[in-house]
């Protein structure tokens, strides 16, 4: 009786994802398999024999992967110094590192082209102080989009990885050390290994981010189409809502096969987390 009881408080909450969730994926997918009321993969083919969809999807996966890349770069050593700070530290900077979510996307975007633009504060400064004669052309290229979605994304994958990093016992490190372990080898063989749960769900939170991110590719992108503005342009522009399913029903294949290969990734390297 007590366990009915549970599963009856189970029920709004699986209601509610069914009705949101689980519905409109099954309705998305299931409509770009079926044309003229026969079933068909007709849908894909003609994209993924597309040169310029490739392309397309090419840019994106360049964006997306280079922008987790940088974040985890930069992120991870930022992440284990606020880690070792006292609470009072640690609250500040965290605090500094979350402000940024607070600004709209639009607005930090716009804030980018201005910096980025070929008479923005980047070109001014660099020809200012003589090391280039022409304005660089940065904005309105793959390059720009990194730049805004690492800006963007940055924060998601520090709260992770300090949340992570703030459990490890650093008397391991310092046992490792006095054991005769440099302090490289105690942060690569210790630290590192027991990040990686942080490190791989701050992964894919910046890469499932940049992959499905529509305002910033947008604005700073220019013509450089990714494939949430080329979803965009299907649904909205062109009213083609079976092309734009299949191309969200791509968006979603690529995010989980991501994810299988993350999960797979921290398998290996950390078997026992």
């Amino acid at each position: 009786m007590k366990k009915r009881y549970l599963y009856m408080l189970l029920l709004p909450g699986l209601l509610f994802l069914a009705l949101f969730m689980i519905f409109p994926l099954v309705a998305t997918v299931g409509s770009t398999l079926f044309q003229d009321g026969q079933f068909t993969f007709i849908h894909y083919t003609q994209f993924l024999t597309d040169a310029y969809f490739l392309e397309i999807l090419g840019t994106t996966l360049l964006v997306s992967f280079m922008t987790t890349i940088i974040c985890v770069v930069v992120g991870f050593p930022v992440a284990y110094y606020i880690s070792k700070l006292p609470p009072r530290g640690k609250s500040i900077l965290l605090a500094l590192a979350i402000f940024p979510l607070l600004t709209s996307s639009v607005v930090r975007s716009f804030s980018w082209m201005i910096v980025l633009g070929k008479n923005g504060l980047i070109n001014n400064a660099l020809m200012g102080i003589g090391l280039i004669h022409e304005p660089l052309s940065i904005l309105y290229t793959p390059t720009a989009m990194i730049i805004g979605l690492v800006h963007l994304f940055l924060p998601l994958i520090l709260i992770t990885l300090v949340g992570v990093m703030e459990n490890i016992n650093h008397d391991l490190v310092e046992a490792a050390q006095s054991l005769g372990a440099s302090r490289f080898s105690a942060f690569r063989k210790i630290v590192v290994p027991l990040s990686i749960p942080g490190l791989i769900i701050g992964s894919i939170l910046v890469f499932v981010g940049s992959l499905t991110a529509y305002t910033t590719p947008a604005l700073l992108g220019g013509k450089q189409r990714v494939i949430s503005t080329f979803l965009y342009q299907n649904a909205i522009t062109l009213n083609d809502w079976n092309a734009a399913s299949a191309i969200a029903t791509m968006m979603m294949i690529i995010t989980f096969v991501v994810i299988a290969i993350m999960n797979k990734a921290a398998a290996k390297f950390n078997p026992k987390g």
